[in-house]
């Protein structure tokens, strides 16, 4: 057996962010907008360390979760726990102490447009820690800039002057200032092309391998479900109807996963990441 079968090897090496308890569990949850219901009793429990793809038609209240879980929504009932606290219950300088350990991309990066890309990471920067100096906050903007995959010459570049997906990549700089444990990701890559959107994929696969995070990604985009979600949470109904793996989740015969998966977009999706499987093998094979 080799060290990389070995399951206690593997726990030694396992990143220890990915240890411990579930970082989001959702219970019970409801919202409503006056007369109309989102969500009725919605169940969710988030793993440590794992990808998990939220997806739903139009009108399931994906964003409304996020938002719920984020403490900018307030539920009509039910309960959410990040990291063991109450979101609903806790008092202010609770809450404030878990939000320092997530970090949020909004659609469209929601950047402040009058501030360059290092000033936008530098945000939740001040807001936590107001006593770092100017030169060490500079120096943590740059860093997370690099790590965005953006050149270093964006940090002094102002929203209006970067393309769509560079803003994408600015505003995911800023979800990372904090060195977070927990990211939340709504449709990161929707309105890039294919090819920027496969990169975006890759870097955060990459961003959630070495920095040991939880990733709650909200999409549209079946490319994104194969190739980097280890689970997919399913909204229809009011409800989390299903979570699982995309082949648990074939098995289900909900109508609205059927049409989902087994689409032409899913199909094609799905013959896609077999012929990334079937040349990584053919490219081992040749080394």
């Amino acid at each position: 057996m080799s060290e990389h079968d070995d399951p206690q090897v593997a726990a030694a090496h396992e990143h220890k962010r990915f240890r411990g308890e579930h970082p989001i569990v959702v219970e019970g949850l409801v919202n409503r907008f006056g007369d109309f219901t989102v969500h009725e009793n919605l169940d969710l429990k988030v793993e440590r360390g794992e990808i998990l793809g939220v997806v739903g038609g139009s009108g399931t209240g994906k964003s409304v979760l996020m938002r719920s879980i984020i403490g900018l929504q307030i539920p009509a009932e039910g309960s959410v726990e990040v990291f063991g606290k109450s979101m609903t219950e806790a008092e202010p300088d609770e809450v404030l102490g878990v939000r320092s350990r997530w970090g949020v991309l909004f659609q469209g990066g929601a950047l402040f447009s009058t501030l360059t890309v290092g000033e936008n990471v530098q945000v939740p920067l001040k807001q936590f820690y107001p006593e770092i100096d100017a030169g060490l906050l500079d120096e943590i903007a740059r860093y997370k800039v690099l790590l965005s995959g953006l050149p270093e010459d964006a940090v002094s570049k102002y929203p209006s002057e970067l393309s769509g997906g560079m803003r994408k990549r600015a505003g995911l700089a800023r979800a990372l200032a904090l060195d977070p444990e927990l990211l939340f990701l709504d449709e990161p890559t929707a309105g890039l092309d294919p090819i920027g959107a496969a990169k975006f994929d890759t870097l955060t696969r990459e961003l959630k391998e070495t920095l040991g995070l939880t990733v709650f990604l909200i999409t549209h985009d079946l490319d994104t479900l194969y190739e980097i979600c280890d689970r997919v949470a399913v909204l229809a109904d009011k409800q989390v109807i299903a979570v699982g793996t995309i082949p648990e989740l074939l098995e289900t015969d909900h109508p609205w996963i059927d049409e989902y998966f087994n689409g032409p977009r899913g199909r094609a999706a799905q013959q896609s990441r077999e012929r990334g499987k079937a040349l990584d093998k053919s490219a081992e094979g040749e080394a």
